[in-house]
């Protein structure tokens, strides 16, 4: 009886070290990278280009990226009851967002809409004069900066004054990632601004003001986490930094700022769907956000993670950075982006020394206060 007894009891171990040898075994045969295809659209002349796609880092393909459907009741009533304190921006920030102004806005719209909020108007004015734009002439109002800056980027400007509004850090000590988020947001934008008129992309929004509004999940993000851990959260990467907001708050900071944008402030669907999935290319590999989606969603997030790491010093200048050779997981996906025929100047775009310059200049502190 003792000697079935072993024999029974020696089943399950025998088979623990039967799939720890299988395990292993799998583990040592890296299967071959996948071919990614991405093709033009039916119109255009260029043929498809296909570009081996890297084994992604053991890091990413071991995070799961959690959207609201699968968040816990509770914790999503925990998380909303958060967010529900960020208070509304103003009502001119629904209008400069809707798609029809965006498509034909004018200088003087803009500066009507702007002059109906005169605190807002005030600090635009105040901050295109700061040594962050490097203007040699300081302008006195809207439509003097409409002029020398451009409709883009005095629209941007105004859209992150309407969102400082939303984003008062309570403690003093947390005002500098605050400072540095604003920082990166308006570094960001003016570098998604250039690259879209350079790169000549097909006219579907404004790539600047998705990259805009892209931060506000990072700044909701730093008004609820605990103060005492926000500096640190910030100077992760961006795979750190959602495994954190995953684990303190139940989503990462990408769907956080969808859940306020459209639940909260309810702007146009179809903005906050792109701002969303842009996101989400951390995660999503080109050939699940079809071809046609692909350019702008990948320049949206290149350029905010460029304005992150030069806003926290991690990176100095643009002048010898090639997004094709940055390693770091968070650019795994996104670097198989970079085959898509709409991509293939994007190095010379972004070693142009107008873009270098202005860069250059905005790396002296500014905030949108």
């Amino acid at each position: 009886m003792s000697s079935l007894l072993l024999s029974i009891a020696a089943v399950p171990l025998l088979a623990l070290a039967w799939w720890g040898f299988r395990r292993s075994s799998l583990q040592a045969v890296r299967p071959a990278p996948k071919a990614v295809v991405l093709r033009a659209p039916a119109s255009s002349a260029m043929a498809p280009v296909v570009r081996e796609e890297a084994l992604a880092p053991e890091a990413l393909t071991r995070f799961h990226w959690r959207t609201e459907a699968e968040m816990e009741p509770d914790k999503r009533d925990r998380l909303m009851a958060a967010i529900r304190d960020i208070p509304h921006p103003p009502q001119a920030l629904q209008r400069i967002l809707a798609p029809d102004f965006m498509a034909r806005a004018s200088s003087t719209e803009l500066r009507e809409v702007i002059m109906g909020e005169p605190l807002i108007a005030a600090k635009v004015v105040a901050s295109i004069n700061s040594p962050f734009y490097g203007l040699h002439t300081p302008v006195t109002d809207l439509g003097q900066a409409v002029t020398f800056l451009g409709i883009q980027s005095v629209h941007n400007t105004c859209l992150q004054h309407m969102l400082a509004g939303s984003f008062k850090p309570k403690l003093p000590g947390v005002q500098k990632t605050f400072d540095t988020l604003w920082k990166a947001s308006a570094i960001a934008s003016e570098i998604a601004s250039r690259l879209d008129k350079a790169l000549h992309l097909p006219a579907q929004g404004s790539l600047a003001t998705q990259v805009v509004l892209s931060f506000v999940g990072l700044l909701a993000t730093a008004s609820v986490i605990p103060p005492t851990g926000v500096s640190a959260w910030l100077q992760r990467d961006r795979l750190g930094r959602a495994r954190l907001e995953q684990d303190l708050l139940g989503l990462c900071s990408g769907e956080i700022g969808h859940l306020l944008l459209t639940n909260r402030w309810a702007l146009p669907a179809s903005l906050v769907a792109d701002v969303r999935d842009g996101s989400r290319l951390l995660v999503t590999p080109p050939q699940a956000l079809g071809p046609e989606r692909v350019p702008r969603l990948a320049l949206a997030y290149l350029c905010a993670h460029l304005g992150e790491r030069l806003a926290l010093g991690q990176l100095h200048s643009l002048e010898s950075y090639l997004p094709s050779e940055d390693e770091s997981a968070d650019m795994h996906h996104l670097r198989a982006c970079l085959a898509h025929p709409a991509l293939s100047r994007l190095n010379a775009a972004l070693h142009a020394p107008e873009l270098l310059r202005a860069v250059a200049q905005m790396q002296a502190p500014a905030t949108p206060d």
